[in-house]
């Protein structure tokens, strides 16, 4: 039998497992299925988020990109993330004082920007790390009215993305193999971690108070593509996508290329994806630029047997399949 590779569950695994979970609490109002970020708890007139996800191919800002990553998923359903806890599991013969200050710091400054409370976790050091490992959890609320949950995803809805693709994959390289680097591309690569930055709350929080949004959604490892495979999966639906329409950022392009990448399925966090009603896409559009993040229209959510597809000028081709995140190939 082969051994999986690093990255995520291939999906057809994935699903199956999903299959064998009971559904016996009708308070659970989302969660363990394919393209739901978060997990989502009724609470009465409000509803609980919660949300947990590691970072292990990040060492530098680790502490203050695991709140972020995790506010994220949280704020995708458009509920404000206001609680965090972390367990950082941190290597043996590796780990000193500076480390885990750094951490510890990083945290603290992310939670302070997003308006987040540190309330608890764990810390250890661990046999067998070469790395720091956070797994971090958030957990946020918000009016079960404005609840935002996939399942409203219906056929002609637009396909909105903010900022542009591989935000996140072009901070991580820009950090990781800045020796290797023009120092000056390097240096403008390690930014994106903050400009456009990998937060994505702002603009989850404006679109979703703009007008009643059909779904959300912060695609991550797998990059965009999986993130609409995710989106569609998950709605049961087909989807058609505009390449040219699909923004590319200059560093992002220029360390595609150099390293041989896809941008299409390298680390997305940084991006956003909205999907909504073709009369609500002015409305959300303007909301996420008077925020000031750039957005467009990418594409259209299409019936389940159109398949997922992409337009560009060489004609229909098929949204590509990436069984682990492009950054892979470089760790």
């Amino acid at each position: 039998m082969n051994n999986f590779p690093v990255g995520k569950l291939p999906l057809e695994v994935l699903k199956r497992l999903l299959a064998k979970v009971p559904r016996t609490d009708p308070r659970v109002l989302a969660g363990s299925a394919i393209g739901e970020d978060a997990v989502v708890i009724d609470m009465g007139d409000r509803v609980l988020v919660t949300k947990t996800d590691p970072i292990s191919f990040a060492t530098d800002r680790i502490g203050w990109y695991a709140v972020n990553v995790n506010a994220n998923d949280v704020a995708c359903t458009g509920a404000r993330p206001k609680w965090f806890t972390a367990s950082a599991l941190l290597p043996e013969g590796k780990t000193d004082l500076a480390l885990v200050e750094s951490i510890f710091d990083g945290i603290l400054e992310a939670c302070e920007q997003l308006g987040v409370e540190l309330c608890g976790g764990h810390t250890e050091i661990t046999y067998g790390l070469d790395r720091p490992i956070l797994v971090g959890q958030m957990l946020g609320e918000v009016a079960r009215d404005q609840l935002v949950i996939g399942r409203r995803i219906l056929p002609g809805d637009a396909v909105i993305l903010t900022k542009g693709i591989a935000i996140e994959g072009t901070a991580v390289i820009g950090r990781e193999r800045r020796t290797e680097l023009p120092a000056e591309l390097a240096e403008r690569a390690a930014q994106y971690l903050f400009d456009p930055g990998i937060s994505i709350v702002k603009e989850a929080l404006a679109a979703s108070a703009a007008a009643p949004v059909h779904a959300m959604h912060d695609p991550t490892e797998g990059g965009l593509a999986t993130g609409l495979r995710e989106l569609a999966v998950a709605a049961g639906l087909g989807i058609l996508v505009s390449e040219p329409e699909i923004p590319i950022l200059t560093e992002s392009k220029a360390l595609a290329e150099r390293y041989g990448l896809d941008p299409r399925g390298l680390l997305a966090s940084g991006a956003l994806l909205i999907v909504c009603a073709p009369d609500d896409k002015d409305a959300v559009l303007a909301a996420i630029r008077a925020a000031g993040v750039s957005a467009s229209v990418i594409g259209q959510m299409k019936e389940q047997d159109f398949g997922l597809r992409v337009a560009s000028e060489q004609g229909l081709t098929d949204l590509p399949v990436f069984d682990r995140d492009e950054i892979a190939r470089l760790f």
